[in-house]
């Protein structure tokens, strides 16, 4: 029924653009060839084609009103490279666009990604804003949460996954600080029907209630303080047989304090720590985030940029993270960041070290432990040169621990990418990539890009461009 439904919504957004004053749009199409080889089995020959359509018309009947379409569709001429099969494909985003000559006012309705606060989502549905007196500023939107088929939880847990989050709601309330910046506080409830309303309760509860408060504040032309907090707000909830939940009310908090030392040297600052358990409590992509891990992860770091702007700069940067299941690591290292104007010339290298806590080897091993510390490194350069472009892109890992089981016996890997460009017109680009990389998972693995983008508009007068 919701692959219906995109259908038709994509059908009548398509003909609405027929009566557009002005319309515009972009056709990516990327031809993928890949051979793998690992030992042991096989080689896989990969040989996807996607196409990626963008089409925003404007001036539908009034300059106020605005349509834009975004979806993608995938085709293998080889082994399927996707949980979709041989061919599949989605729609993105769909939605009418109603700007108001008034308060910055809003409204949207159609398919459609919000930003507010606590909500950073998708939606089938309406949304608004608008700006209110003394600095206000109020949003909100209401809707059912996108399901793409690559994210659908595997059977029979997605009949519980769909009866629990089938609706979406959310709002921000902001305030304007002058020029100093901006607070908000927010809200988002993913869900109306909690896994102790069905006959037998699911393992996992996909439903969310949150709410935070974010921040833009810079007092200063050099000083500049972003974040957010995030809470759960949701009554916990005991799996049958499960563990008690820790109550930890903090979702998420991260910020990040910047400030210009002088004009050419930047200092910036970060604090991050969530807890999984809340902050994954549900999401509308089961299949990349683990919402059953109950773990927690905090992270501080920084970063000294010298040389900011100029042709030459370098970075220092230094990362402390911990987390309850794997420990404390450590990432520190300098990026090299050179320009030559003249040629259009840019390149430079990065090297990076990671000491990490030896993990436990679970399952009756020989061995108890196994590290996890690595070296980075990587060089880079891109040269244009008129309507063409080339770049080579290298990084390499070297781990501490060569016996690590997970390595399979590659204790150094690396990839390789070299890539050339070209834009006959205004309106079109060729490029192509050519991929060589050796990883713990294939011995070997040749990869072949090509990528075509070709963009369009026509106009009311003066034809098609």
């Amino acid at each position: 029924m919701r692959q219906r439904t995109s259908v038709v919504l994509l059908a009548t957004f398509v003909s609405a653009g027929a009566w557009a004053q002005d319309v515009s749009g972009f056709s990516t199409t990327i031809a993928h060839f890949s051979q793998q080889n690992t030992p042991g089995f096989p080689s896989v020959d990969l040989a996807p084609f996607t196409e990626f359509l963008g089409v925003d018309a404007t001036r539908l009947g009034s300059d106020a009103l605005s349509l834009h379409l975004y979806g993608w569709g995938v085709n293998d001429l080889g082994g399927p490279s996707t949980i979709l099969g041989k061919s599949g494909g989605d729609l993105s985003y769909a939605y009418l666009d109603y700007r108001f000559s008034q308060a910055n006012a809003e409204f949207k309705a159609g398919r459609f990604s919000v930003n507010q606060g606590a909500g950073v989502e998708q939606v089938d549905g309406i949304s608004g804003r608008t700006d209110l007196r003394g600095g206000f500023n109020v949003s909100a939107f209401v809707g059912a949460p996108v399901h793409y088929k690559t994210q659908e939880p595997p059977s029979p847990s997605t009949y519980t996954y769909h009866y629990q989050t089938d609706m979406i709601i959310g709002g921000r309330l902001g305030l304007r600080l002058g020029p100093v910046g901006e607070v908000g506080v927010s809200y988002l409830q993913d869900g109306s029907s909690p896994p102790w309303d069905l006959a037998t309760p699911p393992p996992v509860d996909y439903t969310r209630k949150q709410a935070g408060t974010d921040l833009r504040l810079a007092p200063t032309a050099k000083l500049e303080l972003t974040g957010h907090t995030l809470f759960n707000v949701a009554n916990q909830y005991q799996a049958p047989g499960g563990p008690v939940p820790d109550g930890h009310r903090v979702a998420e908090q991260d910020y990040t304090l910047r400030y210009t030392l002088l004009p050419t040297i930047t200092v910036t600052g970060n604090y991050t720590e969530r807890n999984l358990e809340a902050y994954f409590a549900g999401t509308n992509m089961p299949n990349l985030f683990r919402t059953d891990v109950s773990d927690r992860h905090q992270a501080v770091g920084g970063s000294v940029i010298l040389g900011s702007a100029t042709a030459t700069e370098v970075v220092l940067d230094f990362r402390h993270m911990s987390r309850e299941t794997y420990g404390n690591s450590d990432r520190y290292g300098a990026d090299l960041r050179m320009a030559a104007a003249e040629s259009k010339v840019k390149y430079g290298f990065g090297l990076h070290k990671v000491s990490a806590a030896d993990l436990f080897m679970p399952g009756g091993s020989v061995r108890a432990f196994y590290g996890m510390s690595r070296e980075e490194g990587r060089a880079w350069v891109m040269v244009e040169a008129g309507k063409y472009t080339a770049s080579l892109d290298g990084i390499s890992y070297h781990f501490d621990d060569g016996t690590n089981p997970n390595l399979n016996g590659k204790s150094s890997l690396c990839q390789v990418v070299g890539s050339v460009g070209v834009k006959p017109t205004e309106n079109l680009s060729l490029s192509g990539d050519l991929s060589y990389g050796a990883n713990a998972y294939y011995q070997n693995e040749t990869s072949v890009l090509l990528r075509t983008t070709y963009r369009f508009s026509a106009a009311s007068k003066g034809g098609s461009k």
